[in-house]
C-alpha cells in the first residue's frame, strides 16, 4: 500500500495531526461505494408548486 502524500499549505501540523487527518481521509475514501450504480438514485424535484406554500403577495408585472 502506497502512503499518500499530504502537505500542509500555512502553519505547522505536529506528526500525529498530519496522522490522524490522514486515518479519518482514508477512513471516507473507504466508506464511499466503489460503484456510483449501488447508490439510490437522486430524488427528482417536483415540477410544480403548492399553493398554499407560496407567498400571497405577487408583483403586478410577474405572471405564472
Amino acid at each position: 500500500m502506497t502512503t499518500p502524500d499530504i502537505r500542509v499549505e500555512k502553519g505547522h501540523a505536529e506528526p500525529e495531526e498530519v496522522a490522524a487527518i490522514t486515518a479519518v481521509l482514508l477512513a471516507r475514501a473507504a466508506a464511499q461505494p466503489a460503484d456510483p450504480a449501488d447508490s439510490a438514485p437522486p430524488k427528482p424535484k417536483a415540477g410544480w408548486r403548492r399553493l398554499e406554500r407560496e407567498g400571497g403577495f405577487r408583483a403586478p408585472h410577474s405572471w405564472h
